[in-house]
Protein backbone atom coordinates (compact mmCIF):
# COMPACT_ATOMS: atom_id res chain seq x y z
CA UNK A 1 0.00 0.00 0.00
CA UNK A 2 1.46 3.37 -1.00
CA UNK A 3 1.25 6.00 1.71
CA UNK A 4 0.89 8.75 -0.92
CA UNK A 5 -1.95 7.04 -2.74
CA UNK A 6 -3.30 4.40 -0.36
CA UNK A 7 -5.66 1.70 -1.54
CA UNK A 8 -9.04 2.06 0.20
CA UNK A 9 -9.40 -0.58 2.89
CA UNK A 10 -12.53 -2.01 4.44
CA UNK A 11 -12.16 -2.56 8.17
CA UNK A 12 -14.57 -3.71 10.84
CA UNK A 13 -15.19 -3.73 14.55
CA UNK A 14 -17.00 -6.85 15.77
CA UNK A 15 -17.80 -6.65 19.50
CA UNK A 16 -19.79 -9.18 21.49
CA UNK A 17 -22.63 -7.51 23.44
CA UNK A 18 -21.79 -9.28 26.69
CA UNK A 19 -20.60 -6.21 28.61
CA UNK A 20 -19.44 -2.63 28.28
CA UNK A 21 -17.02 -1.38 25.63
CA UNK A 22 -13.62 -2.16 27.13
CA UNK A 23 -10.90 0.43 26.52
CA UNK A 24 -8.75 -2.19 24.81
CA UNK A 25 -11.55 -2.89 22.34
CA UNK A 26 -12.24 0.83 21.96
CA UNK A 27 -8.60 1.32 20.94
CA UNK A 28 -8.88 -1.45 18.32
CA UNK A 29 -12.09 0.13 17.02
CA UNK A 30 -10.32 3.51 16.82
CA UNK A 31 -7.37 2.14 14.85
CA UNK A 32 -9.68 0.26 12.47
CA UNK A 33 -11.81 3.37 12.02
CA UNK A 34 -8.79 5.57 11.34
CA UNK A 35 -7.35 3.10 8.83
CA UNK A 36 -10.59 3.15 6.84
CA UNK A 37 -10.94 6.93 7.00
CA UNK A 38 -7.27 7.49 6.10
CA UNK A 39 -7.63 5.51 2.87
CA UNK A 40 -11.15 6.58 1.94
CA UNK A 41 -12.45 3.07 2.62
CA UNK A 42 -15.31 1.79 4.77
CA UNK A 43 -15.72 0.95 8.44
CA UNK A 44 -18.23 -1.79 9.33
CA UNK A 45 -19.83 -2.47 12.71
CA UNK A 46 -20.87 -6.10 13.22
CA UNK A 47 -22.43 -7.41 16.42
CA UNK A 48 -21.22 -10.93 17.31
CA UNK A 49 -24.15 -12.07 19.43
CA UNK A 50 -24.31 -15.81 18.84
CA UNK A 51 -23.76 -16.43 22.58
CA UNK A 52 -27.46 -16.19 23.43
CA UNK A 53 -26.97 -16.70 27.17
CA UNK A 54 -24.57 -13.78 27.64
CA UNK A 55 -25.54 -11.39 24.84
CA UNK A 56 -27.95 -8.64 25.82
CA UNK A 57 -29.63 -5.89 23.84
CA UNK A 58 -28.77 -3.30 26.51
CA UNK A 59 -25.07 -4.03 26.07
CA UNK A 60 -25.39 -3.74 22.29
CA UNK A 61 -27.15 -0.38 22.61
CA UNK A 62 -24.57 0.88 25.12
CA UNK A 63 -21.69 -0.25 22.89
CA UNK A 64 -23.14 1.66 19.98
CA UNK A 65 -23.80 4.74 22.13
CA UNK A 66 -20.22 4.71 23.44
CA UNK A 67 -18.82 4.37 19.92
CA UNK A 68 -20.88 7.35 18.81
CA UNK A 69 -19.65 9.29 21.85
CA UNK A 70 -16.10 8.57 20.67
CA UNK A 71 -17.02 9.68 17.15
CA UNK A 72 -16.45 6.23 15.64
CA UNK A 73 -19.23 6.32 13.07
CA UNK A 74 -19.75 3.33 10.79
CA UNK A 75 -20.68 3.01 7.12
CA UNK A 76 -22.47 -0.33 7.49
CA UNK A 77 -24.02 -1.81 10.60
CA UNK A 78 -27.12 -2.96 12.45
CA UNK A 79 -28.87 0.42 12.48
CA UNK A 80 -27.73 1.80 9.11
CA UNK A 81 -27.91 -1.38 7.02
CA UNK A 82 -25.72 -2.11 4.03
CA UNK A 83 -25.18 -4.65 1.24
CA UNK A 84 -24.14 -7.41 3.67
CA UNK A 85 -27.08 -7.14 6.07
CA UNK A 86 -27.95 -8.40 8.58
CA UNK A 87 -25.09 -7.18 10.76
CA UNK A 88 -26.07 -9.04 13.92
CA UNK A 89 -24.80 -12.61 13.79
CA UNK A 90 -27.85 -13.95 15.63
CA UNK A 91 -29.79 -13.11 12.44
CA UNK A 92 -27.38 -14.85 10.06
CA UNK A 93 -28.19 -18.45 10.98
CA UNK A 94 -29.32 -19.55 7.52
CA UNK A 95 -26.06 -18.34 5.97
CA UNK A 96 -24.03 -20.32 8.53
CA UNK A 97 -26.14 -23.49 8.13
CA UNK A 98 -25.52 -23.47 4.39
CA UNK A 99 -21.76 -23.22 4.95
CA UNK A 100 -21.82 -26.00 7.56
CA UNK A 101 -23.58 -28.21 5.03
CA UNK A 102 -20.95 -27.44 2.38
CA UNK A 103 -18.08 -28.34 4.71
CA UNK A 104 -19.77 -31.54 5.86
CA UNK A 105 -20.59 -32.66 2.32
CA UNK A 106 -16.94 -32.24 1.30
CA UNK A 107 -15.60 -34.00 4.41
CA UNK A 108 -14.10 -30.80 5.82
CA UNK A 109 -16.26 -31.13 8.92
CA UNK A 110 -17.65 -33.95 11.05
CA UNK A 111 -19.86 -34.37 14.15
CA UNK A 112 -18.07 -34.86 17.46
CA UNK A 113 -19.84 -36.64 20.32
CA UNK A 114 -17.06 -36.36 22.92
CA UNK A 115 -18.22 -35.09 26.30
CA UNK A 116 -16.48 -32.34 28.24
CA UNK A 117 -15.20 -34.95 30.70
CA UNK A 118 -13.74 -37.10 27.92
CA UNK A 119 -12.04 -34.11 26.34
CA UNK A 120 -10.51 -33.02 29.65
CA UNK A 121 -9.19 -36.53 30.31
CA UNK A 122 -7.64 -36.62 26.84
CA UNK A 123 -5.92 -33.27 27.40
CA UNK A 124 -4.65 -34.41 30.79
CA UNK A 125 -3.12 -37.56 29.32
CA UNK A 126 -1.47 -35.54 26.55
CA UNK A 127 0.09 -33.17 29.06
CA UNK A 128 1.38 -36.09 31.15
CA UNK A 129 3.06 -37.56 28.08
CA UNK A 130 4.63 -34.21 27.22
CA UNK A 131 2.44 -33.49 24.22
CA UNK A 132 0.57 -30.23 23.57
CA UNK A 133 -3.11 -30.65 24.45
CA UNK A 134 -5.27 -30.71 21.34
CA UNK A 135 -8.19 -32.70 20.06
CA UNK A 136 -7.12 -36.29 19.39
CA UNK A 137 -9.49 -36.80 16.46
CA UNK A 138 -11.56 -39.41 18.33
CA UNK A 139 -14.74 -38.90 16.31
CA UNK A 140 -13.15 -38.11 12.97
CA UNK A 141 -13.18 -41.69 11.69
CA UNK A 142 -16.59 -42.74 13.00
CA UNK A 143 -18.63 -44.70 10.50
CA UNK A 144 -22.14 -43.70 9.48
CA UNK A 145 -23.48 -46.52 11.65
CA UNK A 146 -21.50 -45.35 14.69
CA UNK A 147 -22.78 -41.84 14.25
CA UNK A 148 -26.35 -43.10 13.89
CA UNK A 149 -25.99 -45.12 17.10
CA UNK A 150 -24.86 -42.04 19.01
CA UNK A 151 -27.63 -39.95 17.50
CA UNK A 152 -30.07 -42.64 18.59
CA UNK A 153 -28.89 -42.25 22.19
CA UNK A 154 -29.80 -38.58 22.01
CA UNK A 155 -26.23 -37.30 22.07
CA UNK A 156 -25.93 -33.76 20.75
CA UNK A 157 -22.72 -33.43 18.71
CA UNK A 158 -20.61 -30.41 18.04
CA UNK A 159 -19.27 -29.93 14.53
CA UNK A 160 -15.50 -29.94 14.12
CA UNK A 161 -13.38 -28.72 11.24
CA UNK A 162 -11.16 -31.49 9.89
CA UNK A 163 -7.74 -29.85 9.84
CA UNK A 164 -5.68 -31.06 6.85
CA UNK A 165 -2.40 -32.74 7.72
CA UNK A 166 1.08 -31.59 6.70
CA UNK A 167 -0.15 -28.17 5.64
CA UNK A 168 1.87 -24.96 6.09
CA UNK A 169 -0.18 -21.82 6.67
CA UNK A 170 1.63 -18.58 5.91
CA UNK A 171 0.51 -14.97 5.94
CA UNK A 172 1.97 -11.49 6.40
CA UNK A 173 0.72 -9.92 9.61
CA UNK A 174 0.42 -6.12 9.34
CA UNK A 175 2.05 -5.75 12.77
CA UNK A 176 4.15 -8.87 13.36
CA UNK A 177 5.35 -9.48 9.82
CA UNK A 178 5.67 -12.93 8.19
CA UNK A 179 3.92 -15.75 10.06
CA UNK A 180 4.21 -19.49 9.52
CA UNK A 181 2.19 -22.28 11.16
CA UNK A 182 2.00 -26.06 10.67
CA UNK A 183 -1.43 -27.65 10.55
CA UNK A 184 0.02 -30.65 12.40
CA UNK A 185 0.17 -28.46 15.51
CA UNK A 186 -3.52 -27.56 15.29
CA UNK A 187 -6.17 -29.97 16.43
CA UNK A 188 -9.59 -30.29 14.79
CA UNK A 189 -11.54 -27.39 16.26
CA UNK A 190 -15.22 -26.78 16.93
CA UNK A 191 -17.05 -24.63 14.41
CA UNK A 192 -20.60 -25.34 15.65
CA UNK A 193 -21.57 -25.81 19.28
CA UNK A 194 -23.80 -28.65 20.43
CA UNK A 195 -26.76 -26.22 20.63
CA UNK A 196 -26.36 -25.51 16.90
CA UNK A 197 -24.89 -22.03 17.22
CA UNK A 198 -21.68 -21.19 15.34
CA UNK A 199 -18.41 -20.86 17.24
CA UNK A 200 -16.31 -17.68 17.13
CA UNK A 201 -13.63 -19.22 14.88
CA UNK A 202 -16.25 -19.88 12.24
CA UNK A 203 -18.70 -16.99 12.06
CA UNK A 204 -16.02 -14.38 12.67
CA UNK A 205 -14.02 -15.62 9.67
CA UNK A 206 -16.82 -16.21 7.20
CA UNK A 207 -18.51 -12.89 7.99
CA UNK A 208 -15.29 -10.97 7.44
CA UNK A 209 -15.03 -12.57 4.02
CA UNK A 210 -18.70 -12.26 3.10
CA UNK A 211 -18.83 -8.59 4.15
CA UNK A 212 -15.84 -7.68 2.01
CA UNK A 213 -13.50 -6.82 4.88
CA UNK A 214 -10.01 -6.36 3.46
CA UNK A 215 -8.10 -5.65 6.68
CA UNK A 216 -8.80 -7.28 10.06
CA UNK A 217 -7.17 -5.50 12.99
CA UNK A 218 -7.42 -7.08 16.45
CA UNK A 219 -5.48 -7.87 19.62
CA UNK A 220 -2.53 -10.22 19.39
CA UNK A 221 -4.31 -12.71 21.66
CA UNK A 222 -6.09 -13.69 18.42
CA UNK A 223 -2.92 -14.29 16.42
CA UNK A 224 -3.08 -18.07 16.83
CA UNK A 225 -6.71 -18.04 15.66
CA UNK A 226 -5.67 -16.78 12.27
CA UNK A 227 -4.30 -20.03 10.73
CA UNK A 228 -7.52 -21.79 11.73
CA UNK A 229 -9.60 -19.13 10.04
CA UNK A 230 -7.46 -19.12 6.91
CA UNK A 231 -7.91 -22.90 6.58
CA UNK A 232 -11.68 -22.51 7.02
CA UNK A 233 -11.96 -19.84 4.34
CA UNK A 234 -9.77 -21.77 1.91
CA UNK A 235 -11.90 -24.90 2.43
CA UNK A 236 -14.99 -22.85 1.58
CA UNK A 237 -13.36 -21.13 -1.37
CA UNK A 238 -13.85 -17.75 0.27
CA UNK A 239 -11.48 -14.79 0.07
CA UNK A 240 -9.17 -14.20 3.05
CA UNK A 241 -8.71 -10.69 4.41
CA UNK A 242 -5.32 -9.39 5.53
CA UNK A 243 -4.69 -9.59 9.27
CA UNK A 244 -2.92 -7.43 11.82
CA UNK A 245 -2.55 -8.10 15.54
CA UNK A 246 -1.64 -5.26 17.91
CA UNK A 247 -0.16 -5.62 21.39
CA UNK A 248 -2.71 -5.73 24.19
CA UNK A 249 -3.61 -2.85 26.47
CA UNK A 250 -2.24 -3.35 29.99
CA UNK A 251 -2.39 -1.51 33.30
CA UNK A 252 0.50 0.27 35.00
CA UNK A 253 1.50 -3.06 36.60
CA UNK A 254 1.87 -4.72 33.19
CA UNK A 255 -1.17 -6.98 33.66
CA UNK A 256 -4.05 -6.92 31.14
CA UNK A 257 -6.25 -3.90 31.81
CA UNK A 258 -9.18 -4.89 34.00
CA UNK A 259 -11.52 -3.69 36.73
CA UNK A 260 -8.83 -4.01 39.35
CA UNK A 261 -7.01 -1.12 37.67
CA UNK A 262 -10.08 1.10 38.18
CA UNK A 263 -12.31 2.09 35.29
CA UNK A 264 -11.88 -0.25 32.35
CA UNK A 265 -14.73 0.69 30.01
CA UNK A 266 -15.41 3.71 27.84
CA UNK A 267 -18.78 4.09 29.54
CA UNK A 268 -17.19 4.39 32.99
CA UNK A 269 -14.78 7.08 31.83
CA UNK A 270 -17.65 8.89 30.15
CA UNK A 271 -19.70 8.73 33.36
CA UNK A 272 -16.79 10.19 35.34
CA UNK A 273 -16.76 13.17 33.01
CA UNK A 274 -13.82 12.45 30.75
CA UNK A 275 -14.16 14.08 27.34
CA UNK A 276 -14.22 11.89 24.26
CA UNK A 277 -11.52 14.00 22.62
CA UNK A 278 -9.21 13.34 25.58
CA UNK A 279 -9.86 9.59 25.47
CA UNK A 280 -9.20 9.53 21.71
CA UNK A 281 -5.91 11.42 22.06
CA UNK A 282 -4.73 8.99 24.73
CA UNK A 283 -5.79 5.83 22.88
CA UNK A 284 -4.26 7.14 19.65
CA UNK A 285 -0.82 6.98 21.28
CA UNK A 286 -1.15 3.59 22.99
CA UNK A 287 0.66 1.08 20.79
CA UNK A 288 0.81 3.48 17.87
CA UNK A 289 3.59 5.91 16.97
CA UNK A 290 2.05 8.69 14.92
CA UNK A 291 3.98 11.50 13.25
CA UNK A 292 2.77 14.24 15.62
CA UNK A 293 2.97 14.37 19.41
CA UNK A 294 0.65 17.31 20.10
CA UNK A 295 -3.10 17.61 20.43
CA UNK A 296 -5.14 16.23 17.55
CA UNK A 297 -8.77 16.80 16.77
CA UNK A 298 -10.77 13.73 15.78
CA UNK A 299 -10.97 15.01 12.20
CA UNK A 300 -7.17 15.37 12.00
CA UNK A 301 -6.35 11.91 13.35
CA UNK A 302 -6.76 9.89 10.12
CA UNK A 303 -4.07 11.93 8.38
CA UNK A 304 -1.62 11.25 11.23
CA UNK A 305 -2.46 7.56 11.62
CA UNK A 306 0.36 5.24 10.55
CA UNK A 307 -0.68 1.57 10.23
CA UNK A 308 2.94 0.61 9.75
CA UNK A 309 3.71 2.08 13.17
CA UNK A 310 1.32 -0.11 15.16
CA UNK A 311 3.16 -1.81 17.99
CA UNK A 312 3.75 -5.44 18.89
CA UNK A 313 4.54 -4.79 22.55
CA UNK A 314 1.78 -4.38 25.16
CA UNK A 315 0.66 -0.76 25.49
CA UNK A 316 0.55 0.62 29.01
CA UNK A 317 -2.56 2.59 29.99
CA UNK A 318 -1.85 5.28 32.58
CA UNK A 319 -4.70 7.43 33.86
CA UNK A 320 -2.22 10.22 34.61
CA UNK A 321 -1.59 10.51 30.87
CA UNK A 322 -5.32 10.56 30.19
CA UNK A 323 -5.56 13.41 32.71
CA UNK A 324 -2.99 15.31 30.63
CA UNK A 325 -5.16 15.02 27.52
CA UNK A 326 -8.26 15.90 29.55
CA UNK A 327 -6.62 19.19 30.54
CA UNK A 328 -5.67 19.78 26.91
CA UNK A 329 -9.28 19.24 25.88
CA UNK A 330 -10.64 21.59 28.55
CA UNK A 331 -8.22 24.34 27.51
CA UNK A 332 -9.85 24.28 24.06
CA UNK A 333 -13.41 24.60 25.36
CA UNK A 334 -15.38 27.80 25.82
CA UNK A 335 -16.85 28.73 29.20
CA UNK A 336 -20.30 27.86 27.87
CA UNK A 337 -19.09 24.40 26.81
CA UNK A 338 -17.49 23.82 30.20
CA UNK A 339 -20.71 24.87 31.94
CA UNK A 340 -22.65 22.32 29.87
CA UNK A 341 -20.00 19.67 30.65
CA UNK A 342 -20.30 20.37 34.39
CA UNK A 343 -24.08 19.88 34.04
CA UNK A 344 -24.82 22.39 36.80
CA UNK A 345 -26.49 25.79 36.89
CA UNK A 346 -23.32 27.65 37.80
CA UNK A 347 -22.98 31.38 37.05
CA UNK A 348 -20.57 32.16 34.25
CA UNK A 349 -18.34 34.12 36.66
CA UNK A 350 -17.86 30.89 38.63
CA UNK A 351 -17.09 28.90 35.45
CA UNK A 352 -14.45 31.38 34.33
CA UNK A 353 -12.93 31.34 37.80
CA UNK A 354 -12.60 27.59 38.30
CA UNK A 355 -12.07 26.37 34.73
CA UNK A 356 -8.32 26.00 35.23
CA UNK A 357 -8.77 24.18 38.53
CA UNK A 358 -11.04 21.35 37.41
CA UNK A 359 -10.16 18.25 35.41
CA UNK A 360 -13.35 16.28 36.09
CA UNK A 361 -16.83 17.55 37.04
CA UNK A 362 -16.36 16.27 40.58
CA UNK A 363 -13.48 18.74 40.98
CA UNK A 364 -15.95 21.65 40.86
CA UNK A 365 -17.86 20.43 43.93
CA UNK A 366 -15.45 21.74 46.58
CA UNK A 367 -15.27 25.13 44.82
CA UNK A 368 -19.03 25.39 44.86
CA UNK A 369 -18.81 24.75 48.58
CA UNK A 370 -16.24 27.54 48.86
CA UNK A 371 -18.60 30.01 47.23
CA UNK A 372 -21.89 29.00 48.79
CA UNK A 373 -21.61 26.00 51.10
CA UNK A 374 -19.73 24.53 54.03
CA UNK A 375 -16.00 23.93 53.92
CA UNK A 376 -14.52 20.51 54.55
CA UNK A 377 -12.34 20.08 57.67
CA UNK A 378 -8.90 21.59 57.22
CA UNK A 379 -6.02 19.37 56.19
CA UNK A 380 -2.73 19.16 58.05
CA UNK A 381 -1.00 21.87 56.01
CA UNK A 382 -3.99 24.18 56.26
CA UNK A 383 -4.19 23.71 60.03
CA UNK A 384 -0.50 24.65 60.30
CA UNK A 385 -1.06 27.87 58.34
CA UNK A 386 -4.01 28.91 60.52
CA UNK A 387 -2.20 28.11 63.78
CA UNK A 388 0.86 30.10 62.71
CA UNK A 389 -1.26 33.17 61.99
CA UNK A 390 -3.05 33.06 65.36
CA UNK A 391 -6.49 34.30 66.51
CA UNK A 392 -5.36 37.94 66.68
CA UNK A 393 -4.64 37.95 62.96
CA UNK A 394 -8.13 36.70 62.13
CA UNK A 395 -9.78 39.11 64.57
CA UNK A 396 -8.06 41.91 62.67
CA UNK A 397 -9.13 40.29 59.39
CA UNK A 398 -12.80 40.41 60.45
CA UNK A 399 -12.61 44.14 61.11
CA UNK A 400 -10.69 44.77 57.89
CA UNK A 401 -13.23 42.77 55.89
CA UNK A 402 -16.07 44.93 57.23
CA UNK A 403 -14.27 47.99 55.89
CA UNK A 404 -13.13 46.50 52.58
CA UNK A 405 -16.46 45.90 50.85
CA UNK A 406 -15.13 42.44 49.80
CA UNK A 407 -12.27 44.07 47.91
CA UNK A 408 -9.24 41.83 48.53
CA UNK A 409 -6.77 44.60 47.64
CA UNK A 410 -8.26 46.89 50.29
CA UNK A 411 -8.54 44.03 52.79
CA UNK A 412 -4.89 43.01 52.50
CA UNK A 413 -3.70 46.63 52.65
CA UNK A 414 -5.57 47.18 55.93
CA UNK A 415 -4.28 43.92 57.38
CA UNK A 416 -0.71 44.68 56.41
CA UNK A 417 -0.92 48.04 58.15
CA UNK A 418 -2.49 46.62 61.32
CA UNK A 419 -0.58 43.31 61.70
CA UNK A 420 2.75 44.00 60.06
CA UNK A 421 2.38 40.82 58.00
CA UNK A 422 3.11 40.78 54.30
CA UNK A 423 3.51 38.38 51.37
CA UNK A 424 2.61 34.75 51.96
CA UNK A 425 2.41 35.32 55.73
CA UNK A 426 -0.47 37.67 55.09
CA UNK A 427 -2.09 36.14 52.04
CA UNK A 428 -1.97 32.43 52.84
CA UNK A 429 -3.90 32.54 56.17
CA UNK A 430 -6.63 34.54 54.43
CA UNK A 431 -6.87 32.01 51.61
CA UNK A 432 -7.07 29.05 54.00
CA UNK A 433 -9.67 30.70 56.24
CA UNK A 434 -11.87 31.71 53.32
CA UNK A 435 -11.48 28.65 51.05
CA UNK A 436 -10.13 25.85 53.25
CA UNK A 437 -7.27 25.24 50.80
CA UNK A 438 -3.76 26.57 50.20
CA UNK A 439 -4.17 26.53 46.40
CA UNK A 440 -6.97 27.29 43.97
CA UNK A 441 -8.58 29.97 41.84
CA UNK A 442 -7.92 33.67 42.30
CA UNK A 443 -8.96 34.61 45.83
CA UNK A 444 -10.13 38.11 44.91
CA UNK A 445 -12.76 36.72 42.54
CA UNK A 446 -13.81 33.96 44.97
CA UNK A 447 -14.30 36.60 47.66
CA UNK A 448 -16.59 38.61 45.38
CA UNK A 449 -18.75 35.50 44.77
CA UNK A 450 -19.15 34.73 48.49
CA UNK A 451 -21.95 36.26 50.51
CA UNK A 452 -20.71 38.73 53.15
CA UNK A 453 -22.15 36.52 55.89
CA UNK A 454 -20.19 33.50 54.59
CA UNK A 455 -16.87 35.36 54.44
CA UNK A 456 -17.38 36.99 57.81
CA UNK A 457 -18.35 33.74 59.50
CA UNK A 458 -15.29 31.92 58.16
CA UNK A 459 -12.88 34.60 59.36
CA UNK A 460 -14.58 34.79 62.74
CA UNK A 461 -14.30 31.01 63.23
CA UNK A 462 -10.53 31.37 63.39
CA UNK A 463 -10.57 34.51 65.53
CA UNK A 464 -11.63 32.45 68.55
CA UNK A 465 -9.03 31.00 70.88
CA UNK A 466 -9.10 27.17 70.47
Amino acid sequence: MSLNNPTPVITRFAPSPTGSLHLGNARTALFSHLWARKTGGKFILRIEDTDAERSQARFRDQLMADMRWLGLDWDEGPDVGGPSAPYCQAERGEFYRDLFAQLTARDFAYPCYCTAEELELSRKLQRISGKPPRYAGTCRALSAAQRAERDGRGLKPTLRFAVPGDLTIEFIDAVHGPQRFSSNDIGDFIIRREDGTPAFFFCNAVDDSAMGVTQVLRGDDHLTNTPRQIMLLEALGMRCPAYGHVGLLVGEDGAPLSKRHGSASAHEFRERGFLSAAVLNHLFRLGHAGDFDGWLSASDMPAHFRPEHLGRAPARFEESQLMHWQKEALERMSAAEIRAWLAADDPMQFIELVRHNVVLPADAIPWRAVVQGELAPLGTEEQRVVAAAGPEFFAAAVLAYEESNADLKVLTALLKERTGRKGADLFMPLRVALTGQVHGPELASLLKLMSPDTARRRLQSHAQNP
